[in-house]
Formats: C-alpha cells, sequence, structure tokens
C-alpha cells in the first residue's frame, strides 16, 4: 500500500489583496512618515486604534443581522458578538471619543495611519485592504477648524515634494445645494439624493450626462437605464449653473453662487461658511494657487453635513507610449458632525482629512517624487574569500555607522553570482577584497550604475578591460569615501 501524499497547499493570493515589494513600503512610509511630520508640527496627536471594532460602532456600514459581512470582514466572538475589522479610521475615532468623551480634552486632534478593510468586488486598482492616513479635529464648531484641516492638507502637498501649481485642494459646503435644491423646490430626500449622485459624476460624464440624470434619467452605453432627479428644465439650468459657478478667485466664486441660494437659510449658512474659510485660508498664505471654491465637488453622500474639499493632483505622468497618466483625486475630507452623536446621542462637531497611501505614493513614484533621494543607497560586500567572513561583516557594519544600507553576501556562490545578487538588488556598490587586494591593504569599488549604463554603450570588450571606468581600488583607509563618491553618482546622498 503506497503512502499518502502529503498535502501541500496551493501557493495563492486572496483576490483583491496585494502583496507590496520593498520599495512600494519605503516610498509609503516616506508618505506617511512626511504627512505625519506635518500634523506633529501643527499640534495633533497620534492614535492607534485596534484593527477590529465592535461592527454595530461602524456607523454607515454597520452589517443588518441577516449579513454581518456586508461591506466589511466581519467574525463572531465568543460572546455572540460581531467583531469587524475596521472600514476606515473615523469610525474608530468616533468610538473613541465618545467612550473617552470626559477624559479628553477638547479640541482633541489626532493623526493616525494604517490599514483598512473593505469587503467590497476588487478590481484594477481597487483593492481590500490598504492603507489610510488621517487627521481630525473634534469638538471644534465653525469654519475655521474646517479652514485649517484645508490649510493641512495643502501643506502634506508641499511637504511630500510638489510645487504650488502641482496641486490643488478644491472647496464646497454641502449646504450650498441644499439651498438650491430649496430654492426650486426639489428638497425631498430622495430627489435630492439623485441630485447629489449626478452631480458628483460631472468627472466622469460631463455636463450634458448630468443634464440628463437631473432631468429623466440616462441610459449608457451598454442600454441600463438610471432614473433621473425628475427637474423640471428649469431645475436642470439652476443646478447646472451651480455646478457651473467654479472658477477664478474664491470671493468670485461666492459672487455667483449668491443668486441661486435665494433666501435658504442652509444655503447662506453653506455661503458664510466659504466666506469665514476664505479669510482663514488668506490670512495663512493659502492662496487662491492652492485651495479654490468648486461647487462640483460633492462628497460622502449623507455623511458630510458642511464644508467638504478634495485634494487633486494636477501635475502629470506619462506611460511608456507617451500618453499622459491624469491621477485625479488622491485625498479628501469634510464637516461630520454627526457621526459621535451615534454613541453619545449629542452632536459632536467634527472635521477631518484623509488620503489613500498607496494610491498618493504611486502617483507620486510615477511623478518622480519619491524614491530618488529618498531610500538610502545599498551597498553589497562580496564575499570573496570564505575564510574571511568576520572582516566583510565588519565591513558592512562600517557601511552601516556611515549611514548606507549594507549587507555581506551569506550565500553561496561565486564572484559573478554574487556580482549578479547586487545588481537584482539593487545597490549602488559592490566592496571586494579578494586575497591580492587584502596583501597590499587595498579595497575595489564597483559602481554598479554606472557599470550598467556603459555596459550598454561600449562594445568593444578590450576597451573594457582597459578602461574599466566603473570601478576604482583605493588605500583601506579610504573605501568609505570612495563608496560615498560612487553613491553620489548615482543622485543619492548619505
Amino acid at each position: 500500500m503506497s503512502a499518502k501524499k502529503p498535502f501541500r497547499p496551493k501557493a495563492r493570493r486572496p483576490r483583491g489583496f496585494e502583496d507590496r515589494s520593498g520599495s512600494v513600503l519605503r516610498a509609503e512610509r516616506h508618505l506617511v512618515d512626511t504627512a505625519s511630520r506635518i500634523y506633529d508640527d501643527w499640534g495633533f496627536e497620534p492614535l492607534q486604534t485596534p484593527a477590529f471594532e465592535f461592527a454595530d460602532a461602524l456607523g454607515k456600514h454597520l452589517p443588518d443581522e441577516d449579513r454581518p459581512n456586508e461591506g466589511v470582514f466581519a467574525l463572531e466572538d465568543d460572546d455572540g458578538q460581531w467583531l469587524s475589522l475596521r472600514y476606515d479610521h473615523t469610525a474608530p475615532l468616533a468610538r473613541f471619543v465618545a467612550e473617552n468623551f470626559q477624559d479628553l480634552n477638547k479640541p482633541y486632534r489626532r493623526y493616525q495611519a494604517g490599514d483598512v478593510w473593505r469587503n467590497e468586488k476588487p478590481g484594477p486598482g481597487r483593492f481590500r485592504q490598504f492603507v489610510q492616513c488621517d487627521a481630525d479635529t473634534v469638538g471644534a464648531p465653525g469654519p475655521a477648524a474646517d479652514a485649517e484641516m484645508i490649510a493641512l492638507s495643502a501643506e502634506v502637498m508641499r511637504a511630500v515634494g510638489l510645487a504650488d501649481g502641482e496641486y490643488l485642494i478644491r472647496v464646497n459646503d454641502r449646504r450650498i445645494l441644499d439651498g438650491v435644491l430649496e430654492t426650486i423646490g426639489a428638497s425631498d430626500p430622495e430627489r435630492r439624493m439623485r441630485v447629489l449622485r449626478a452631480a458628483d459624476k460631472l468627472d466622469r460624464l460631463g455636463r450634458d450626462g448630468v443634464a440628463d440624470l437631473l432631468g429623466a434619467g440616462r441610459k449608457d452605453e451598454s442600454g441600463d437605464f438610471t432614473q433621473g432627479a425628475g427637474l423640471d428644465l428649469k431645475g436642470v439650468e439652476t443646478i447646472l449653473a451651480f455646478l457651473d459657478s467654479s472658477g477664478g478667485s474664491r470671493t468670485e466664486v461666492i459672487g455667483r453662487l449668491e443668486p441661486l441660494v435665494g433666501q435658504s437659510e442652509a444655503g447662506r449658512l453653506g455661503l458664510a461658511a466659504l466666506g469665514e474659510i476664505d479669510k482663514v485660508l488668506s490670512a495663512i498664505g493659502v492662496g487662491d494657487n492652492r485651495a479654490v471654491f468648486d461647487p462640483s465637488v460633492v462628497r460622502g453622500l449623507g455623511y458630510y453635513t458642511g464644508p467638504v474639499y478634495e485634494a487633486e493632483l494636477l501635475a502629470t505622468a506619462h506611460y511608456d507610449d507617451g500618453k499622459p497618466i491624469q491621477f485625479g483625486s488622491v485625498g479628501g475630507g469634510g464637516r461630520y458632525d454627526d457621526l459621535v452623536a451615534r454613541f453619545t446621542g449629542q452632536a459632536v462637531p467634527a472635521t477631518g482629512f484623509s488620503f489613500g497611501v498607496s494610491r498618493f505614493a504611486a502617483a507620486l513614484a510615477a511623478l518622480g517624487r519619491v524614491g530618488a533621494g529618498q531610500e538610502r543607497p545599498l551597498v553589497i560586500v562580496i564575499a570573496a574569500e570564505k575564510d574571511q567572513s568576520a572582516r566583510y561583516l565588519a565591513m558592512a557594519s562600517e557601511l552601516r555607522a556611515a549611514g548606507f544600507r549594507a549587507e555581506a553576501f551569506a550565500g553561496n556562490g561565486n564572484m559573478g553570482k554574487q556580482m549578479k545578487y547586487a545588481d537584482r538588488r539593487g545597490a549602488v556598490a559592490a566592496v571586494i577584497i579578494g586575497s591580492d587586494e587584502r596583501e597590499q591593504g587595498l579595497v575595489t569599488i564597483k559602481d554598479l550604475k554606472l557599470g550598467a549604463r556603459l555596459a550598454a554603450e561600449i562594445s568593444d570588450n578590450k576597451e573594457w578591460r582597459e578602461d574599466q571606468p566603473a570601478q576604482m581600488t583605493v588605500a583601506s583607509d579610504a573605501w568609505i569615501e570612495a563608496v560615498r563618491i560612487v553613491a553620489k553618482r548615482d543622485d543619492k546622498t548619505v
């Protein structure tokens, strides 16, 4: 009887989840560290909430009794209560504030970065696990707190290497559209939601597509029909005029919006908030080239209660075929005064800003703003002699003390295999002490980046052997400085 074969699971990655490589993680870490430094400078405190929350604490993403996994990843605890992996950082913040309300200094200013999980259908660029970075102020009413969050988001854009003109913070107030709807007699909840959804599709469908959704409805290319908001022609024109009000200075936008809200109290409150935000932003040096008022910004249907805003990348990179890469929004936020009230029964003012770390870092990498100058150069010490491991490990230690990332090759392999290993690791230099160098008190440094470039240019082997332009041999008391010179050739400083 033959022995039963041992079970070997198939190595496979779950759909919607990704393995992130070292270069990606370093870019994301740099982005989070940079944003965190700004938040610290502005007086925010770090907070880390657990990955799991009680399912009923997730607010708008609350699973119903029959579908505890709807939208979130959930499990039943041994006491029969459902726990869910956090969907974002805002709902856990609301729970934390409610639980510790009496002990917190208010306003409470916190920032947090970490993974969030969403049990949704994955797609291109849409993952079930990703990193978000948030900053929030809880307990500060009034538009001045919103203006600070807008300025903070603009400051993060600068800090990560974007020049003014390469990004823009687009600002609106949800109450202004409510006021416009009130003036045209279309403020009932269902119609309001249809108008909001239509306005949110302006970038994708254009003005004509939105007009269809504001009116009778729209049939897409597949033949599917979406019912419209049912506004009459005058109502459609009024909403489109509202969406067309952007452009020019913040003061000019307010002037265009004033006649559209009429005497609506909600609309007037929204305009007053934008006026105060403009005053604060102007006072702290955030001009119209960094933050603008844009009525087409519609975020978080049924979630935000006042000012809303999005951080948009205007800078473009290009695909290999020369086509431009449009990045669009990389973050956003707004005022949400009702979230803590789910726990306390009492409205607690709150406003915040959040960005998706992976998406933002990928955009910055495509623009060349993350990576260059951020990742410390790697140097490999080649194990040229098997009995010299202690020396090679000590040299790697000296390199680390000098500010490099460094390792002594620890595997099995001849010189050629080790050099290939160094190339594949992206090392800037390989350090070699063979028997000849050791006896003469010398160290050989190979510039791997320059060597790779020259190898593509020099076709004559004799010329290559005679010149050896990517290699230098120096005295053993000068080898660290020689490595530093090689690293600087690759535009990386130590």
